[in-house]
């Protein structure tokens, strides 16, 4: 820690590989971090600076544990935010625990983990699959066919998406991975035409999804029956970021998120507002911008109550009052560490937006191992058309 004009000033590490497989998902949350870190630096009401400390793995496992490592121990950062994927997180967090540092994780994930030196900003299971699969069985049927990357955040979520399916009696046709990167789909879009699943679940990430899109796009103009509006492809993690990427090839597909571009409330017209005062007035920002921006001002703001930047008493303060965010206030559950968030449903549509077609009707308790889990009240909410906790909007 330093001073200037007698403010302290305290170092944050940022973790984004803005190169790399998932390149695009990392700048937005950079972007995000850098427009609210701005806006923290120009605001008296912050008696403080933070200076960030930005590394770029470039999406290699073991860069992640180097820099977390000289973050911590050589620039003193006591605050790391970022990582992407659940391999990037999981290669950090010995790090972090080993130091008491803390980590702030924005991205959604598989769940099944809870760590005190880690906040979990993103949604889990039941704030993005669970919700996803009370709005799509009931409208499209309860036979999946599952598609992931090959490492914990493919083989998770499938593995809760089949459990899923079990519950409600419905049927797994398939489940394929590819490497991450790996554009290999050819035997996977043959696999579905053969199985003619109700819908896809798509947990790839990056090129490997955009090819996914491309090639059931492909299949889709050979034979109708697997136009999107009739077997879509759904995902727990794509959004306003990665459409540039798809083209006509996403439109009509669905995915969850916690954030939408084009949400009508009067705190995102505002916020919008701003973000394109900082990034230009052409940029769609995603739920990932959203977080990016959301985790700095959650930090910022314990930091400001506890009065310096120390762990436990950032920690402290962060548990004791929700933080306004683009997407509503948001509560650190004190128990798991986890955010209370509102679950949304949207549907591409052209010009690189969503159509939100279903939202959650309040923020919901986070439950990342999934304990109040009931089969039975799933099976019930996915029995009939409009059941769920999400409410359809027209």
């Amino acid at each position: 820690m330093g001073e200037t004009h007698s403010n302290p000033v305290y170092r944050v590490g940022f973790l984004y590989s803005v190169t790399g497989p998932y390149r695009t998902i990392a700048q937005d949350l950079y972007d995000g971090a850098r427009m609210a870190l701005d806006e923290v630096n120009n605001d008296s009401a912050f008696a403080f600076r933070l200076v960030p400390e930005f590394r770029d793995p470039a999406g290699v496992p073991e860069r992640y544990t180097e820099f977390c490592d000289s973050l911590i121990r050589r620039d003193g950062c006591k605050h790391i935010i970022g990582t992407i994927t659940s391999l990037a997180r999981k290669e950090v967090l010995p790090t972090v625990e080993k130091f008491d540092a803390l980590l702030w994780y924005p991205c959604p994930y598989e769940g099944f983990e809870c760590s005190e030196n880690v906040i979990y900003t993103g949604a889990n299971p039941n704030q993005h699959i669970l919700p996803l699969f009370e709005h799509v069985v009931p409208k499209f049927g309860r036979r999946v066919y599952l598609t992931g990357s090959n490492y914990i955040w493919g083989w998770e979520t499938n593995r809760i998406g089949r459990e899923l399916i079990q519950a409600c009696n419905g049927e797994v046709l398939g489940e394929k991975y590819l490497p991450i990167d790996s554009v290999d789909v050819d035997h996977i879009i043959e696999d579905i035409k053969a199985k003619k699943p109700d819908f896809i679940l798509n947990n790839l990430i990056g090129n490997s999804s955009y090819a996914l899109f491309r090639a059931y796009q492909k299949l889709g103009q050979e034979d109708p029956e697997f136009a999107a509006a009739k077997r879509p492809i759904v995902s727990c993690n794509l959004t306003e970021c990665e459409l540039g990427q798809l083209g006509e090839a996403g439109i009509g597909h669905l995915s969850t998120a916690i954030y939408f571009a084009n949400q009508t409330d009067a705190e995102n017209t505002e916020w919008l507002a701003r973000f394109h005062e900082f990034a230009g007035a052409d940029r769609i920002p995603s739920a990932f911008v959203a977080q990016g921006y959301a985790t700095v001002k959650m930090l910022a703001q314990s930091i400001r109550r506890a009065g310096n930047d120390d762990v436990p008493a950032v920690r402290h303060h962060l548990m004791r009052k929700p933080v306004q965010t683009p997407f509503g206030m948001v509560q650190i559950d004190a128990t798991n560490n986890h955010a209370a968030l509102t679950p949304l449903i949207g549907e591409i549509g052209e010009a690189g937006w969503f159509k939100i077609v279903s939202r959650a009707d309040h923020a919901v308790v986070p439950d990342p191992y999934l304990v109040h889990f009931d089969a039975d009240d799933f099976r019930r909410k996915v029995g009939k058309p409009g059941a769920g906790n999400l409410r359809v909007v027209s």
